[in-house]
């Protein structure tokens, strides 16, 4: 359950001024000066929230992009770049870099690592990224595509700005669904236009209402599912899932996310045959989502943990908890 229900990655305190970037030359570590800097230069904010001495992906990312020339040359018109690191060496933080940037992780609800945020000059974020393969030109090339939003963003709000009642509420959720931010993030920074959208569709015939409900009850569905965890209630939070997908009314992405959980419990319990059960069933609910890969490698997995001697299991399992 504990593996369960584990976050992928712990938010740490930060990096110092005046030391070497994981990025290189280029990067600053002064977020209340690049947001002076982005405006009177009239650029974007690019941001990359790392690990630099310990996320894999991170410092792959700084090895094959951020450190080389054509990234550089391809940015420096276009973005003033804010590297908010999160190294497990704390002896290069300064007192004032090590107050910021939890406050930063905590502002742009940080997940995982490592996380690249496009930003208004403003800090205002309007399209998220993280690691892509293909080198510093390629990722360039990603960062133009993925620039192009803000001005989608800015005409859509000079849209609904014109517009009233429904129209106005469709113009908004364009903008909130181009934009593709973490749910967090968007409460964070546009928490205002979902009132709009509300006050403009009282009938909620855009479905905004309704897909934020639901979005409500996956939170509260996690957050009750930790409380379980926490106490190792397997049992409780199987009646909790079982309760959860009969009430319904999810997308399908959650949907099949909460089936999974079910299954992922079982594997905690060592039920093999119903977890291998609980996996199709959740395949059949979407058997055509971009889950369904990483569905298929994990029903791999616990075939084969079904046919290894249960010592072998439980050994195995005991190694993973001294791990941890």
């Amino acid at each position: 359950m504990k593996s369960l229900l584990r976050t992928g990655c712990t938010v740490a305190a930060l990096y110092g001024c005046g030391f070497a970037f994981a990025g290189g030359e280029g990067w600053s570590s002064d977020f209340a000066g690049s947001k002076k800097l982005a405006e009177e230069s009239k650029k974007d904010l690019l941001m990359d929230f790392t690990g630099s001495d310990w996320c894999g992906w991170c410092i792959k990312l700084n090895d094959e992009v951020f450190k080389h020339e054509p990234f550089k040359a391809g940015v420096k018109d276009s973005f003033v770049l804010v590297e908010v690191d999160s190294p497990k060496d704390k002896s290069k933080l300064s007192a004032e870099v090590q107050k910021q940037n939890p406050e930063l992780v905590e502002k742009y609800a940080i997940q995982g690592y490592p996380t690249i945020l496009l930003c208004d000059a403003g800090g205002r974020p309007y399209a998220a990224t993280g690691y892509e393969a293909g080198g510093p030109e390629k990722y360039v090339e990603h960062l133009n595509v993925l620039r192009s939003q803000k001005g989608k963003r800015d005409e859509g709000l000079a849209t609904a700005a014109k517009a009233d009642g429904v129209e106005k509420a469709k113009a908004l959720v364009s903008v909130l669904d181009a934009m593709k931010l973490d749910d967090k993030l968007v409460a964070n920074f546009y928490g205002d236009l979902g009132e709009q959208i509300k006050a403009a569709d009282p009938k909620d015939e855009t479905g905004f209402a309704k897909k934020a409900a639901a979005k409500k009850r996956v939170e509260d569905f996690q957050t009750a599912l930790q409380e379980f965890g926490q106490k190792q209630d397997f049992d409780g939070a199987l009646v909790l899932v079982e309760k959860t997908i009969k009430e319904g009314g999810f997308e399908t992405e959650d949907t099949l996310q909460i089936m999974m959980t079910r299954a992922s419990i079982l594997v905690q319990q060592r039920k093999y045959d119903e977890a291998l059960k609980a996996i199709d069933e959740a395949k059949a609910v979407a058997p055509e989502s971009p889950m369904i890969e990483g569905i298929d490698k994990f029903r791999e997995r616990v075939e084969a943990m079904k046919n290894k001697p249960a010592g072998a299991a439980a050994k195995e399992d005991d190694a993973e908890e001294e791990e941890k």
